[in-house]
């Protein structure tokens, strides 16, 4: 697929000497991975457990780390995508579950995604009363969404993902840094000990929420979209695989440390909401301890999180679907399959908007998690095989790390699939 520009577009990848040209795939992750869930989920749980819990985001990021790392040594090792390797190696029953999985994640991510929307631009700019702010604040967001990338191609793409991560780390660190200076319990020594010294808090939920963040963090089917966004950039051997490491730990340094920024801005506030309305509730304590322009500044980088990712699953996710369909053909945006999807994305879930915000988010954070434990189970079994991928095969540190990692997120599924039931 090297180059696949959108129809109309001129260029085939990033220019050269671009600042971003060694990032721009980890960037894009970060921007469409930091979502309103692993957010709103840190701010909660720093709410509850308070800064003893600021090593929770950061492992879960190093671990999403060896997960997409493995993701990409297989494609630079193999020429092939990881789902075209699922397809020939691990036969057709795993391919079709895998297709309706896929269905129905991207049905409920798109309704979840759209709605945050609808929340955020509410928040920002009142509509009439708050249920109609976010549907029509969603609507809008999702046809903008759609025509970007439809329309700007994969440079302009890429530019406005930047701007939303910087966006996004000014606003977040900004609201931490003022909390931790002038809020109710400001003290950063709490911040010091949360970070180099990890505890277990000892409560009766404490544990939901430890996993809630691990699971939260970076993403999950989404992960899947770095192996298209490096073929963007030209990586197609194992030559690249040292700039994949290194964006990719750009990548998640910037989610582990929103989750922390998260949990700082949690702890110094009581929250009791739930789904993506919580950051409506921050939003007013934050305007109480700092003042109205402190409630403007965190609402404008939850905005620039939930649109990031609606953006970056608009243009990322269709992959998916092209590579599914075309059995081995490089996925390329210019494919009718590619632009359907990207059109059905924004508009199939929109009835979903009638739904309620907690649902629609429980339903997606449910089948997120179940999605993490098969990435790893099958990174396992594929980058073992020294006949497909040679040299680049697993070490016994990755395996380790796999095997833990599978565990966890068995249980992160486990427990969110048993909540979601009661």
């Amino acid at each position: 697929m090297a180059g696949g520009g959108n129809a109309g577009d001129t260029s085939t990848g990033p220019a050269p000497g671009r600042w971003l040209a060694g990032f721009g795939p980890g960037l894009l992750v970060a921007a469409t991975g930091v979502g309103a869930g692993d957010l709103l989920t840190a701010g909660l749980a720093g709410s509850e457990l308070g800064m003893v819990i600021l090593w929770v985001p950061l492992l879960g990021a190093a671990l999403k780390w060896v997960l997409n790392e493995g993701l990409a040594r297989w494609q630079l090792a193999t020429g092939t995508t990881l789902m075209q390797g699922w397809d020939a190696h691990l036969g057709r029953p795993f391919r079709w579950f895998f297709g309706a999985y896929l269905v129905l994640w991207a049905f409920v991510v798109g309704g979840a995604l759209i709605s945050a929307c609808g929340v955020a631009g509410s928040a920002l700019i009142p509509l009439g009363d708050d249920e109609t702010g976010r549907i029509v604040w969603g609507v809008v967001h999702s046809v903008i969404g759609l025509l970007l990338v439809r329309r700007g191609g994969f440079a302009r793409f890429e530019t406005i993902m930047s701007v939303s991560v910087a966006l996004l780390f000014l606003t977040v660190t900004a609201t931490a840094i003022v909390l931790l200076v002038a809020g109710p319990s400001a003290d950063t020594a709490p911040t010091l000990a949360g970070l180099v010294s990890p505890s277990f808090p000892e409560t009766a939920n404490a544990r939901a929420w430890l996993l809630g963040v691990l699971g939260g963090v970076g993403g999950t089917v989404t992960l899947l979209s770095y192996g298209y966004w490096i073929r963007e950039h030209g990586r197609t051997d194992p030559t690249g695989l040292a700039t994949c490491r290194r964006d990719l730990a750009v990548c998640y340094a910037l989610t582990g440390f929103f989750g922390a920024a998260m949990i700082v801005i949690g702890s110094q506030v009581t929250l009791t909401g739930s789904g993506s309305r919580v950051a409506l509730e921050l939003g007013d304590r934050l305007g109480e301890i700092v003042g109205p322009a402190g409630r403007m500044v965190f609402l404008l980088g939850f905005w620039a999180a939930v649109f990031s990712s609606l953006v970056g699953v608009w243009q990322g996710v269709p992959y998916l679907f092209a590579d599914f369909f075309t059995r081995g053909q490089a996925a390329r945006t210019a494919s009718p399959v590619y632009r359907r999807v990207q059109i059905a994305l924004a508009l199939v879930p929109l009835p979903l908007l009638a739904g309620t915000v907690r649902a629609v988010q429980l339903t997606y954070t449910v089948l997120g998690a179940l999605f993490m434990p098969l990435l790893a189970a099958t990174l396992l079994v594929l980058n073992n095989r020294r006949r497909l991928v040679g040299p680049q095969r697993n070490g016994l540190v990755v395996n380790a790390l796999l095997v833990f990692t599978l565990a966890l997120f068995a249980v992160i599924g486990w427990d969110q699939l048993l909540d979601s039931l009661g």
